[in-house]
């Protein structure tokens, strides 16, 4: 048998050891005497091992124009002004000596911009910058008669009438303007990420959010109240730090994470706008969210010992609250200068998965976690200002501790095929509750076939039942509570759930996904309160490629939610029923075509519709409907993409959002109610409209 050896099947043989019978490897002749002198080694140069350095990705700018006459559309738009701006960025950077730098923005100077900047040396260090604004808005409308609306003092005007009902405050409507109800949020960080020598790494971040705008409260006088803009304004610093440890089958990680938050606004006064009633108040005082402080440490670590791998983090953290009492107008002697809060928090995961043999694979797990409210007891005057007891009440240290176990198996039955199944246990326990401890046992199993080609399925059940200690509904609670009544969080329960999921691909083009869920909850033993609620949801989705250009994509999903509930008139039996309807549908559908135009030009859109809706229906000898309230939104993003050069490229973007609701919590009006002063009509029923045109460059 003839062959002939390359220098690279040389080496190998040589570094293998093995000995050919028919090649004599004599002295002088073994590959270190080997003759390269005329080897030519630039033509042994990987080309694809190449890595390319300097400045490399895109970056784009985008100007729009928006057309709203409702700000909630900024939810949709990420734009409140008239016309906005944008700045979008991927840039790599990369040296020869192996520095790295990264910039992305997405949607910078938009209400959802983001940007992210990093820069280091790769198994080294890595230093990160970055930036996240988010902002909600409610409404724009809201009608107030209130003069210094976003500071912490509300003074109705002047010329102010008070009454004895809001119809008859001669000067309310002449005393209306408008404001505008939203909160924005600005994040900014840094962080820092050093990789010592091959066993450890250390990092630190820091993080610093600005929250500011209004947000809906109310202020009352007895049974009289006045819907009010409360100020926000907070900050709230967060640092994390830690050192990693890692072997070739350990690790470990001690970290401490700590947050401050701080309310620049420790109360709000207002003024009364009826006529002084009880206590002849005309202003009045109520505390906002107070300062407070949270830190964690905790100690984390991963084994791995053959097939088996174990995991656990043991951590303890406390959180304090030492802000003074809010004391004005108050008239009482109070026991102590401010609460002085503080709660410990520790807690221990462990963590558990062998792989038996090839066919089997257990897992088990365990979670404590406790919260112990060490603030002092102190004794208050209870003020009272109906027929209930004007006795000292005490502030209650509510505590909590809760354990979790699991214990799971998966079963590979044969190729394609797959069956698992487990144990889930919880034990709550609760201080100062109607109910002490509750225990819920789930058992569940799921089963996983995919043995059929352009098949995958499974269809997953559980059943779990919750039950306790005695209920004692009126130890802990007021007078008024009926001893029949079991809130549903502690209160026995039965779960039953189904799930399942089918995806499907009959031709390479074409997939098909569906999936459906059915959850009932049997509060079998409530006689007054949630006694059943029924979850059932279902969805479809499809995508087709026509062909190499065009694409098509289209979902359906549906949730409805029923809840029964019994209650009472009298503090006895139930006398009264009521049925909770709710539903969710949202479709959408997507479209787009490529290379046209000489592969130049790419078009799409983008169309989705949600509704949603819930209707109320109470019997109490009679049947009556509280009616529905619905929402329903329109969206549609039309665009079109042209390559104007190899580097650089056009985008128009059309979207219009079309949005409805009839909820009649913002259908009232100012003197809707005899005894509020409402922020009046607040609907939405708008169609709005953006025009987006961004350019982009390729470096």
């Amino acid at each position: 048998m003839k062959f002939k050896l390359n220098l690279v099947t040389l080496a190998l043989i040589a570094n293998a050891g093995i000995a050919l019978p028919s090649i004599a490897v004599a002295e002088g002749y073994g590959l270190q005497n080997a003759n390269t002198a005329k080897v030519k080694y630039d033509k042994w140069t990987c080309k694809r091992c190449a890595i390319d350095t300097g400045v490399s990705g895109t970056v784009g700018v985008g100007v729009g124009y928006n057309d709203s006459s409702d700000i909630r559309s900024a939810n949709a738009f990420a734009a409140e002004d008239e016309f906005t701006g944008k700045v979008d960025a991927d840039l790599n950077y990369v040296s020869e000596s192996g520095y790295r730098a990264s910039i992305e923005a997405q949607n910078l100077g938009m209400e959802n911009g983001s940007l992210d900047i990093d820069a280091g040396k790769v198994g080294q260090y890595n230093l990160n910058v970055n930036y996240r604004q988010i902002a909600t808005y409610k409404t724009d409308s809201a009608m107030t008669p209130y003069q210094g609306v976003g500071s912490g003092d509300l003074t109705l005007p002047d010329n102010w009438q008070t009454a004895g009902s809001s119809q008859d405050m001669s000067q309310l409507y002449s005393s209306l303007n408008p404001m505008e109800l939203s909160l924005k949020r600005k994040r900014a960080g840094l962080g820092f990420e050093y990789q010592g020598e091959e066993l450890w790494s250390t990092y630190i971040t820091y993080q610093r959010e600005d929250k500011t705008g209004l947000k809906q409260a109310s202020g009352s006088f007895f049974n009289q109240s006045m819907m009010l803009a409360e100020p926000v304004d907070y900050t709230t610093d967060t640092v994390e730090a830690g050192v990693k440890l890692r072997g070739d089958n350990w690790f470990t990680a001690l970290s401490y994470s700590g947050s401050s938050f701080k309310n620049q606004y420790s109360q709000l006064t207002f003024d009364n706008a009826f006529n002084p009633t009880f206590g002849a108040q005309t202003q009045g005082t109520m505390a906002l969210d107070p300062d407070n402080e949270a830190h964690t440490v905790s100690l984390m670590g991963q084994y791995t010992a053959g097939r088996t791998i174990m995991s656990g983090r043991v951590h303890y953290g406390q959180m304090t609250q030492d802000q003074a009492f809010v004391t004005s107008g108050y008239g009482y002697q109070v026991p102590a200068e401010s609460l002085d809060g503080k709660v410990d928090m520790s807690g221990i995961n462990l963590k558990v998965v062998s792989r038996i043999n090839r066919t089997v694979r257990l897992n088990a797990s365990y979670d404590y976690s406790d919260r112990d409210n060490k603030t002092n007891v102190e004794e208050w005057t209870q003020i009272s200002i109906d027929a209930t007891t004007g006795r000292a009440a005490y502030n209650t240290p509510y505590d909590i501790t809760t354990q979790r176990a699991k214990l799971g198996a998966d079963f590979r039955l044969s190729r394609g095929m797959k069956l698992e199944a487990g144990y889930d246990f919880r034990r709550d326990e609760r201080s100062y509750q109607d109910r002490e401890t509750t225990d819920e046992n789930t058992l569940w199993t799921k089963f996983r076939l995919s043995a059929f080609e352009n098949w995958d399925m499974w269809i997953k059940g559980s059943y779990g039942e919750r039950d306790g200690s005695t209920y004692q509904a009126s130890e802990w609670t007021s007078s008024e509570s009926n001893d029949l009544l079991r809130k549903y969080n502690l209160a026995d329960r039965k779960r039953t759930m189904v799930e399942a999921r089918i995806s499907h691909s009959p031709i390479d083009a074409l997939t098909v996904d569906f999936g459906a869920r059915y959850a009932l909850d049997d509060y079998n033993d409530t006689q007054i309160g949630l006694t059943e609620s029924k979850d059932i949801s279902y969805d479809v989705s499809a995508s087709y490629l026509i062909n190499d250009d065009m694409m098509i994509n289209a979902f359906y999903n549906r949730q409805n939610i029923d809840s029964e509930q019994a209650g009472s008139t009298n503090f006895s039996a139930p006398n009264w029923y009521g049925i909770i309807e709710d539903q969710v549908d949202v479709i959408g559908a997507g479209f787009s075509y490529n290379n046209l135009l000489e592969k130049k030009l790419r078009l799409g859109v983008d169309y989705t519709y949600s509704d949603s809706s819930s209707n109320t229906q109470v019997t109490q000898g009679i049947t009556g409907d509280y009616g529905d309230y619905y929402s329903n939104v329109h969206n549609i993003n039309v665009y079109g993409q042209y390559q104007a050069t190899d580097k650089m490229a056009l985008r128009l973007d059309y979207k219009m959002e079309n949005y409805k609701d009839n909820d009649p919590g913002n259908q009232i009006a100012p003197d809707g109610i005899w005894n509020v002063v409402s922020f009046g009509s607040n609907s939405h029923d708008y169609t709005a409209h953006m025009v987006m045109l961004s350019m982009s460059y390729k470096l």
